[in-house]
């Protein structure tokens, strides 16, 4: 009998100290990752013979909610669930060269981490780079070009920015 009592508290002892790391108070240090990465979409652009009717049409036939410039979806951070994000989803007329030097007829924005730790690691890399970092009050942005001939912008946002700004979004 002696034997099982000894083999319960060190049981009984490992359970309590699991549960007070779970403390909510210990547990409230935010962590922030600087790791130079993509971490999720930031736009989906594309060309459309008739962007306006094209535009009206996705927000007639599939509800989304749009703007001048096409449509913003809202979601949140899944890091950090009080934090709202942002998403453009925009068309274009193809006789505007938005997505030049690429001949395909979207282009992808990604959410990134350090920006500029990213554009170091893709020079080192040889990636083509096409222009230079340029900074807004919503984020930084640069665009460069993947091996298939797609133009890629990068964007490490400033999402409250876009908060502030307010508008209509696609929730």
């Amino acid at each position: 009998m002696k034997s099982v009592f000894i083999l319960l508290i060190p049981f009984f002892f490992s359970c309590q100290r699991a549960s007070e790391t779970n403390r909510p108070d210990l547990n409230e240090i935010p962590v922030i990752d600087t790791t130079p990465r993509v971490t999720g979409i930031g736009g989906v652009f594309f060309y459309a013979d008739q962007p306006s009717s094209t535009k009206n049409w996705y927000a007639d036939q599939l509800g989304i909610t749009t703007d001048d410039y096409g449509a913003v979806f809202e979601f949140r951070n899944a890091n950090r669930p009080n934090e709202i994000n942002y998403l453009r989803w925009s068309l274009f007329s193809d006789t505007i060269r938005f997505m030049a030097p690429s001949e395909k007829k979207f282009m992808i924005n990604y959410r990134v981490n350090n920006l500029r730790g990213l554009v170091r690691k893709l020079k080192a890399s040889n990636v083509n780079i096409l222009d230079t970092i340029e900074t807004y009050n919503y984020g930084s942005f640069i665009h460069i070009m993947d091996p298939e001939g797609n133009k890629i912008e990068l964007w490490e946002p400033i999402d409250h920015a876009l908060s502030k700004l307010g508008g209509h979004t696609t929730k």
